[in-house]
């Protein structure tokens, strides 16, 4: 009982600084998995799949703290440099993931999107994905957007081109355009920027990830491999948010 009523209070204590901040949106760097594995003398792919049980502990975390929004790099499009077999392997995995996991997610209110350009994967890979943006689409729960065969650049890449063609055919009017504007060509159109940048794994850079979105996001770079991630270290990344002083250039 004491136990319970100790989680309780460390939770309302979170959701108070949540209030304060009105922190909307954490972006996480999923870094660490391999190094994780190797550390435990295990093959990659044990990272990999206990990776996946870090984002979904964090995923209902977000839930239950009211953090409306998680997105989380999954695969990047350097990604796809890696050997062919753990390039299908994480493929394969995602897949797995996400129709074994579905029901509950959706059970659990939880809204699923993807960020990235989906038209390189596998047609079968892209009827689960869509499946479950569909499924979920209505849910009001915690937004989870996974961004998968992403890259900041690409996707920056991608909407000058979108608006290129819209000036073209008369839709568009370059004195047209503004930062919101532009904002709305991007996978994340109708998103707030996030709030927070979490890395895991120490590594101290972004790796191509949301460069429009963070450009006055809160870094915070934390020595825990993604697969030691939980619910007790996000909650330790939002105490250490509520400390910033957030100046927008001020």
């Amino acid at each position: 009982m004491e136990t319970i009523l100790t989680e309780r209070t460390a939770d309302e204590s979170i959701k108070e600084i949540i209030k304060q901040t009105n922190l909307q949106h954490i972006a996480i760097i999923m870094d660490g998995n391999r190094r994780w594995a190797k550390n435990k003398g295990f093959p990659s792919a044990v990272g990999h799949k206990k990776g996946v049980e870090s984002l979904k502990s964090t995923v209902y975390a977000c839930n239950d703290f009211g953090i409306k929004y998680l997105t989380v790099y999954a695969f990047s499009t350097e990604n796809w440099n890696r050997k062919p077999e753990e390039v299908d392997f994480l493929m394969n995995l995602l897949g797995h993931t996400i129709k074994n996991e579905l029901q509950e997610l959706h059970s659990n209110n939880v809204v699923i999107s993807f960020l990235g350009d989906l038209t390189r994967l596998a047609p079968k890979l892209q009827e689960i994905l869509y499946h479950a943006i569909d499924v979920t689409k209505n849910n009001t729960g915690v937004h989870l957007q996974i961004a998968f065969n992403y890259g900041a650049r690409d996707e920056i890449l991608t909407a000058a081109k979108k608006i290129a063609m819209d000036i073209k055919s008369g839709e568009l009017a370059p004195d047209d355009i503004t930062e919101q504007v532009f904002q709305n060509y991007l996978y994340t159109a109708n998103i707030p920027d996030p709030d927070l940048l979490i890395r895991t794994g120490g590594e101290m850079r972004v790796s191509n990830y949301l460069l429009w979105q963070i450009a006055y996001s809160e870094i915070l770079i934390m020595n825990e491999f993604w697969p030691e991630f939980n619910k007790d270290t996000l909650a330790k990344a939002i105490n250490e948010f509520h400390t910033r002083q957030r100046r927008y250039g001020k």
